[in-house]
């Protein structure tokens, strides 16, 4: 008697656009001709799956056997130096996301909503037995997250929310460096030697205000600015409210375009600087490993 398997077909593959699979299937390709037995998967996820227009991004995960390789740094360093160059000779629209086995395991045991999502949308480019199978007991309602993780992951909103009340002290501060520095910077411009930021609202009133330079309401703007950020170090304001802050902003957006319209006229625009490409977008959450067999074939649509 004859033993024979039939493999069942991903029905994830409709989700993706030809192109992107091409793309992926490159990529994969190229990467296990260079690894080989390093990696223990690769899997195309992510926004491709959702066909959202405004994303250009091709996600690629790749998982690397931790267990049965020790990795040390230089093997890191080499393997971040060859998958960015396997990005630039395949496609700029890769971005390329590396996860341990270990660490993969973990957030599949713990329920991790970013990793079922991957096993949920995925396609399994290149599979050691594992990932494909993990996909399975998802769909048999087999994975499931633990009490524990279920509580690590509700604490994290508290302190969420508290971070984000810190952000906006924090990015009022930010918006009182901006009025700050503009401010200096047209002071030098009329050849003044700028004062401690106590004084620059006085000098902005001196030297600018009664040459009829500059609008007084600049002046309560720096002032103001300086108030806010003390109470803020001091810890005399507590939470700045949103309603504030975008306050703040308007104030500080306009204070530094009327300081940019000052420097135009003393000392002309902004040298001009070139923007330099952008890396390759690899990041590399791991350490790696394993045996590969060849990548399963992707029917078409």
């Amino acid at each position: 008697m004859k033993w024979e398997s039939k493999h069942i077909p991903n029905p994830n593959v409709q989700l993706y656009g030809e192109s992107d699979i091409d793309i992926a299937y490159r990529f994969s390709k190229t990467a296990f001709t260079e690894f080989g037995s390093f990696i223990k998967a690769i899997v195309l996820f992510g926004g491709a799956a959702r066909r959202k227009t405004d994303r250009t991004d091709i996600d690629i995960l790749i998982i690397v056997d931790d267990i049965s390789i020790s990795i040390s740094d230089e093997m890191v360093a080499a393997y971040r130096l060859i998958c960015e160059k396997i990005v630039l000779d395949t496609n700029s629209k890769l971005h390329i996301t590396t996860l341990k086995l270990t660490n993969f395991w973990e957030y599949c045991r713990n329920g991790d909503p970013i990793v079922i999502n991957i096993l949920r949308d995925g396609i399994a480019l290149l599979d050691t037995g594992f990932f494909e199978p993990m996909q399975g007991l998802l769909m048999r309602g087999r994975i499931r997250p633990s009490q524990e993780s279920i509580w690590a992951y509700y604490s994290r909103a508290p302190m969420a929310l508290n971070n984000s009340k810190w952000h906006l002290s924090q990015a009022t501060l930010d918006l009182y460096w901006a009025v700050i520095d503009s401010a200096h910077a047209v002071l030098m411009s009329y050849g003044h030697i700028p004062p401690t930021p106590e004084h620059v609202g006085d000098m902005l009133d001196e030297k600018l205000v009664s040459q009829k330079l500059l609008e007084r309401k600049y002046v309560d703007i720096m002032r103001n600015f300086y108030s806010i950020s003390k109470k803020i170090l001091r810890r005399e304001i507590g939470d700045i409210e949103p309603l504030a802050y975008r306050r703040y902003l308007a104030d500080a957006e306009d204070f530094v375009e009327a300081m940019s319209r000052l420097l135009k006229i003393r000392v002309g625009d902004a040298p001009f600087r070139s923007k330099s490409e952008p890396a390759p977008r690899v990041d590399h959450n791991f350490v790696p490993s394993a045996k590969v067999h060849s990548a399963p074939k992707v029917q078409s649509k």
